[in-house]
């Protein structure tokens, strides 16, 4: 794999907020997008889920922000989380401008629908006095009026996405401002592919990559996986969404399994790029000679082991076939064993338990690692 050479972008690293750097040879940097509106009666509530979003790997967070009122209580949240949060905005201006006034480490636009080229200086000039990078962010569903109508006449759909981002960043570029990020988002795998592919060598921008409208948790990370983990084998992509019907949580699990997934395939990281903190998880998928419950204790644990900075493997089995035999590389796994559990260290078991002593002794071994 040859990476792509693109430059940095900071995000965050001001006032109480970290620092996410963007971009070449940087770790990939993982995003999840807040699901519902948020209110001011949500704030604590809302600090502490972002707390565990950013122990399971979340690098950035964005939010819609469809109108004042809204910026006024994201404003209010990102002065008491130190996450890097976005926001997304779309036809007003002014929005963008409020939401610097506070310490939101990104704004997202599309210069196409902000309301013409100087409410879009407007928003430049105050993101350049702040240091606050852009994202600018194309999706097929919202290509200008033109390039709908060529794409119906028969123009190529991944040609219609580059060109709408090549006169966006022209827009940038023609007001001198270069602190931004491009993404090009389609349901459509080929046509992201292409598209990422091309305007990869047409610019030095960190690439925002993912499949937009993916669908539910099943097809949703199936497609995301077909086109995210090809494109960053090939070097294309610095930062990424899992869009998913789904939980921001799985959200996120899903976007690093699939950059470590891209690791395995490439079979080279000289640039970091593909840095897979944390616990790796196998489990088998359950059949009828399973002797433990492997879904409901993956699922009890799974939020927890994601969250460990522990570089182990755990193994959750369900009998004696798939058990230390098959798992035996795992640092710690557990399988069932007829009417026990059996907890075992790359591939000797050293305890024979009940099933419902599983999770205090799990959680006893886990501990010594």
């Amino acid at each position: 794999m040859k990476n792509r050479v693109s430059k940095i972008v900071k995000i965050g690293g001001f006032s109480h907020v970290r620092a996410a750097e963007i971009g070449h040879n940087m770790p990939i940097v993982i995003q999840t997008m807040w699901k519902e509106r948020l209110t001011l009666s949500d704030l604590e509530k809302a600090a502490k889920k972002i707390e565990t979003l950013e122990s399971i790997g979340c690098g950035l967070l964005r939010f819609a922000v469809p109108d004042i009122q809204s910026a006024e209580v994201l404003g209010r949240l990102s002065q008491m989380v130190s996450m890097p949060l976005a926001a997304d905005i779309h036809f007003d201006y002014k929005i963008a401008l409020r939401c610097m006034d506070f310490p939101i480490a990104k704004i997202r636009i599309n210069p196409g629908n902000i309301g013409g080229n100087e409410k879009a200086r407007a928003v430049l000039e105050k993101a350049s006095a702040g240091n606050i990078p852009i994202r600018i962010g194309v999706n097929s569903g919202s290509l200008p009026q033109d390039l709908r109508r060529q794409v119906d006449e028969g123009l190529d759909a991944a040609e219609a996405l580059v060109e709408a981002a090549e006169r966006e960043i022209a827009v940038f570029e023609e007001f001198g401002f270069d602190n931004y990020l491009v993404s090009m988002k389609t349901p459509g795998i080929a046509d992201n592919i292409k598209a990422n592919r091309i305007l990869s060598g047409r610019t030095d921008a960190p690439l925002h990559i993912g499949v937009t409208e993916a669908g539910p948790l099943t097809c949703g990370v199936a497609r995301n996986a077909a086109a995210l983990s090809l494109l960053l084998t090939e070097g294309i992509g610095d930062t990424i969404r899992v869009s998913l019907s789904d939980t921001m949580e799985n959200e996120i699990i899903a976007a690093r399994e699939i950059i470590r997934a891209a690791g395995e395939l490439s079979n080279a990281d000289t640039g970091g790029r593909f840095k897979s903190r944390g616990v790796k998880i196998i489990s088998c998928p359950r059949c009828g000679r399973y002797g433990f419950d492997t879904h409901g204790f993956t699922a009890r644990w799974l939020s927890k082991l994601y969250a460990m900075e522990k570089d182990i493997t755990v193994a959750i089995m369900g009998c004696e076939v798939n058990g230390p035999e098959e798992a035996k590389h795992a640092d710690l796994g557990i399988t069932g064993a007829g009417e026990k559990a059996v907890v075992f260290r790359r591939g000797k078991v050293i305890k024979t338990i009940t099933c419902a002593e599983a999770d205090q002794i799990f959680d006893e071994e886990l501990k010594k690692l």
